[in-house]
């Protein structure tokens, strides 16, 4: 972290050097000045000057940090395998914040945060038929000439707030809602970006069946004309939110969006918050953390409803199927989250539960279209949207075993039930089951802010319905994952 000093800061802080050793030695040392000190004094001062961010003026304070996050990450769908080197996920990414504040009175002060993300190629997107090597930001999913844009910087976070000590926060702009990894962020482990409910690595890789990955058939979502597809039906069809349109389950709302935030004052523990944004929707969580006894406890409750009549093509787009985005979402989301550790030992659990609600709303002309150059009708598709619900568990312990900082070691086990891509109803699919369980280890490098890991995880899906053996849908292979990477903060 940076902090930014004034012009006018520095030269008092040399100011009082000089001054105390003057002080000390005033007549002893008044010969050796010279002639030349001030002008000494004023070359370093601008060569300090020179290698500092400015901030904009002298009342509001300027922060920047920030992280860098890689990884290889190597797939094996029982069809095919391949490695990659990835970021860690839209959201969690390489990104610097900057960040300020300023004190109005003893009780009001005001703020900002402007948060850019570096898309580098995404572990959520990366690895299917239709993107390779390279798979574009989840974050903001965009093409140019047809081809989509890789390697961009996106805007994560833009807003700015009011707050009082004693009524609470108000935040207006591109913000994180109160519901945005809810579930996900009470996890205090040091692994919650290697290891959470929401597995995006992989997520892209084409699902598969013996030898064959699961194509979708030719000009499927063009109708009879246009090119051949080359898409595959991916992983992350078994685990789709229809609140956010992304194969994210559980965390159904992680992506920000322009509106309104209130955070209440922290009493005893417990805070509530609630957002409002476009178009339309809102958002209430509550969340409590402390230390009962010898443990630490964190825990939250959020509940979300998202009525959005603008949907992007997104993820949909990256893999085909953008035909099946909702004209009008209308989806609810409830999500649990805790986490409890021993102090003395490290020995910690997190858990989570999710439960959807969907009754989105598809145009039945695209859908018509859909239905002419693939599997499954309009009226079907439209008046069965699935709703499901998905748990996920996380157990280990946090120990510094070694003057580099502490390790964590974790296995983990979730499971998503018919939390399946609407898609997939075309199909002949009603049911659906994707189960995760995976094993890691985290080392923590105190004097750089950096953590190294590495991590296996296995996702097992599977699907019912009356045309899923018709479709070769049956007997779907495991899909492996392995990563290793590292983050420095700074």
């Amino acid at each position: 972290m940076v902090k930014l000093l004034s012009t006018r800061c520095v030269a008092a802080a040399a100011g009082l050097a000089i001054a105390g050793g003057a002080l000390g030695s005033m007549s002893a040392n008044a010969a050796d000045l010279g002639g030349n000190c001030c002008a000494d004094l004023e070359e370093r001062i601008a060569e300090l000057e020179a290698t500092t961010a400015r901030k904009g003026n002298r009342k509001v304070s300027l922060t920047v940090t920030g992280s860098v996050a890689n990884q290889i990450m190597w797939v094996d769908n029982g069809a095919a395998s391949n490695a990659y080197i990835t970021g860690v996920g839209s959201t969690l990414n390489s990104h610097v914040t900057f960040t300020g504040a300023a004190q109005i009175t003893k009780d009001w002060s005001a703020g900002y945060v402007l948060q850019l993300e570096v898309g580098s190629s995404d572990p959520l997107t990366v690895g299917n038929t239709s993107t390779g090597a390279d798979g574009p930001s989840g974050l903001h999913i965009v093409k140019n000439n047809g081809e989509f844009v890789r390697n961009s910087v996106d805007v994560l976070y833009s807003f700015w707030y009011l707050k009082s000590e004693q009524l609470g926060k108000v935040s207006v702009g591109a913000i994180p809602q109160s519901s945005s990894h809810a579930a996900a962020l009470v996890d205090g482990s040091g692994s919650l970006v290697q290891a959470n409910w929401v597995p995006l690595d992989g997520m892209a890789v084409n699902l598969a069946r013996g030898k064959t990955q699961l194509m979708l058939p030719n000009n499927f979502g063009t109708g009879n004309s246009g090119p051949t597809a080359n898409f595959g039906m991916p992983t992350g069809a078994l685990m789709w939110c229809g609140s956010t349109q992304l194969p994210v389950a559980g965390d159904c709302n992680a992506i920000p969006l322009n509106g309104v935030r209130y955070d209440s004052p922290t009493l005893a523990g417990f805070s509530i918050s609630a957002s409002w944004g476009e178009d339309d929707f809102w958002d209430v969580t509550g969340n409590y953390s402390g230390q009962i006894g010898g443990f630490k406890v964190a825990g939250v409750v959020s509940y979300l409803h998202n009525g959005d009549e603008n949907n992007s093509p997104g993820f949909n787009d990256a893999v085909g199927l953008s035909f099946f985005t909702p004209l009008k979402t209308d989806a609810n989301y409830l999500q649990l989250g805790a986490y409890v550790e021993h102090v003395a030992t490290g020995l910690f659990v997190y858990g989570a539960y999710g439960k959807e609600w969907n009754n989105n709303i598809y145009n039945p002309a695209l859908l018509d279209a859909v239905s002419a150059g693939g599997p499954g009708t309009a009226a079907f598709i439209t008046a069965n949207q699935p709703s499901g619900d998905n748990w996920y568990l996380k157990a280990g312990i946090r120990q510094k075993w070694n003057p580099l900082g502490h390790t964590v070691l974790y296995g983990e086990y979730g499971e998503r039930n018919n939390m399946f891509h609407e898609a997939l109803l075309g199909f002949g699919v009603t049911g659906s089951s994707l189960t995760q369980w995976g094993l890691g280890a985290v080392q923590e490098i105190d004097a750089a802010a950096m953590s190294l890991w590495v991590n296996y995880k296995n996702y097992d899906p599977s699907v019912s319905g009356p045309g899923v053996v018709t479709n070769q849908l049956d007997h779907l292979n495991n899909l492996s994952v392995v990563t290793a990477g590292g983050m420095i903060n700074f």
